[in-house]
């Protein structure tokens, strides 16, 4: 069974934004918002991060305490597709990054 999928803490900023448009501009000031906008964004990938770990290897001990294996190549395999699918070969090596948070190097 799979958790629901987590909101990001905060919405994306647009491409087009006037703050986007302002910082190419020259000036400090919406660069020093953008980078304080980023820093958040940071701290959110980060606590997703580990949450994702904890709940991975809290599924490996399940499944090892019922008899199962460690670790299912398949759903492995379904987790790099998905990034790969959304990001690209850099996908990949996110997802394979993540994949070693929950369950620890093969």
């Amino acid at each position: 069974m799979t958790a629901p999928a987590s909101q990001p803490a905060t919405p994306a900023m647009p491409a087009e934004s006037p703050t986007v448009q302002q910082a190419s501009t020259g000036t400090d000031e919406p660069i020093d918002a953008l980078r304080q906008r980023i820093d958040a964004v940071d701290a959110a990938l980060i606590g997703l991060w580990r949450e994702r770990a904890e709940l991975s290897r809290r599924i490996g001990a399940a499944r090892m305490a019922s008899g199962g294996t460690r670790l299912v190549l398949a759903r492995e395999q379904q987790i790099v597709d998905k990034y790969r699918g959304e990001l690209g070969e850099s996908g990949v090596q996110v997802a394979m990054l993540l994949l070693r948070a929950g369950r620890g190097p093969l």
